[in-house]
């Protein structure tokens, strides 16, 4: 940052000359604005309504969301247990394993 970018530009001093008569007059249109502006009678209950309106939609999707996940879940789950194959495997079979016939793995010696 230079020099010349840190000092202000002449006129636009806070502190220059009509400053505070400029912010007197703004304050004062900006009072005069608002004191015309009057609020709709029905606009708090227009504002709620569709406040609540946004909440139930809010609600709705959110439950359809959770329920077709839900139901997504299910049938896959269904599915791949749907894919597992019917024949008995190795493991549940008991033929040929050595638990099956009584005999333990040797064991080393110390």
């Amino acid at each position: 940052m230079t020099h010349r970018d840190a000092t202000p530009s002449r006129g636009t001093s806070p502190d220059g000359p009509g400053h505070g008569r400029t912010e007197e007059e703004l304050r004062e249109a900006l009072r005069v604005l608002a004191g015309g502006v009057l609020p709709d009678p029905d606009a708090y209950r227009t504002a709620r309504g569709e406040w609540l309106r946004r909440e139930r939609r809010r609600r709705l999707v959110l439950a359809v969301l959770v329920a077709v996940v839900f139901a997504l879940a299910t049938l896959i789950g269904l599915w791949v247990l749907n894919q597992a194959p019917s024949d008995p495997g190795v493991i549940f079979s008991g033929a040929g394993s050595p638990a099956a016939s009584g005999l333990s793995l040797p064991r080393p010696l110390p």
